[in-house]
């Protein structure tokens, strides 16, 4: 049966913009804002402080590794941070990739992996919002391992680095998103899955996007009540089953075009459509542009 968490990822696209080796030593803190990047961190050794989009303090240990899909501002610091008023540390590169913040030639208290990565699809922000907030996974030594290997091969100018790149990243997506139970906590996808009611629904929704679903079939799969599953499914998931049907199909219909993968009827039939003019309308009224237009312009961006 199709798995939808890596029909998600996949579609991402995900593609390593760039990680960084960080020791640090004393009492320090860095922060910044940034634009609703990907970031990744991987706690090597040591520990230390992390706040990350307005949340409180986490506090880091070896192995822990942290994934937050769209980030806005963080700030780390060692256990014992600097006291208030005390400007952030400015970090001092060591060699490319390698940086030290804090007292020089102090004990080394932390050594971490960080990075962001980027998402090359379109649909990023449909598919980022199916995802947790944050995910925190802690001693989990393969996530280390497969972040380690992103920085090598980030690093090297190997034979195909790219494909490498984008297959390594995809798994370490699916590695964390799968192994945390912090998604209890966020309306999304990984949620769903791990509802055993729902997660029958959501896998026969991307198993056959083609069938003509109705919320009363859904709610037959997953053993519930109409008004139960819509209930369940909207406050687990973050959307109504029917919007969320709605959003895999268009993700789908968009990545088709893009490939080229048949005509707009051959599309429409793909995603559950009996007509090309039902999907015409369709996918006009949430996309804002008709297919062949839609397809059209993306085959000018990519030629550019």
């Amino acid at each position: 049966m199709t798995d939808p968490l890596a029909d998600i990822v996949t579609l991402l696209q995900p593609d390593a913009a760039y990680s960084k080796l960080v020791s640090g030593a004393g009492r320090w803190r860095v922060g910044r804002s940034v634009d609703g990047v990907p970031f990744y961190c991987v706690i090597l050794e040591g520990s230390c402080r992390l706040e990350m989009n307005g949340n409180a303090p986490i506090l880091l240990q070896a192995d822990d590794f942290v994934l937050v899909p769209e980030l806005y501002d963080f700030a780390t610091s060692s256990l014992e941070p600097p006291p208030p008023g005390v400007p952030n540390s400015m970090p001092v590169a060591l060699a490319p990739g390698r940086f030290h913040v804090g007292e020089e030639g102090a004990p080394t208290d932390v050594q971490m992996l960080v990075g962001h990565c980027s998402f090359g699809s379109p649909d990023a922000d449909l598919l980022v919002s199916l995802l947790p907030n944050l995910v925190l996974v802690r001693g989990e030594r393969r996530l280390s391992t497969l972040v380690k290997l992103v920085r090598e091969e980030s690093r090297e100018q190997r034979p195909a680095r790219d494909l490498v790149l984008a297959r390594l990243l995809e798994v370490l997506l699916i590695e964390a998103l799968r192994s945390t139970n912090a998604a209890a906590e966020t309306a999304g996808l990984v949620r769903g899955l791990a509802d055993t009611r729902l997660s029958v629904a959501l896998r026969q929704m991307h198993e056959s996007p083609e069938k003509p679903w109705t919320v009363a079939q859904l709610a037959t799969a997953a053993a519930l009540s109409r008004s139960a599953f819509f209930d369940r499914f909207s406050r687990i998931v973050g959307v109504a089953p029917m919007e969320y049907l709605l959003s895999w199909r268009m993700a789908l219909a968009k990545n088709m075009l893009r490939q080229k993968g048949g005509g707009v009827a051959k599309v429409a039939e793909r995603v559950g459509y009996g007509s090309a003019s039902a999907f015409s309308v369709a996918f006009t009224r949430y996309v804002g542009l008709p297919p062949t237009q839609y397809a059209n312009g993306q085959a000018a961006r990519d030629s550019a």
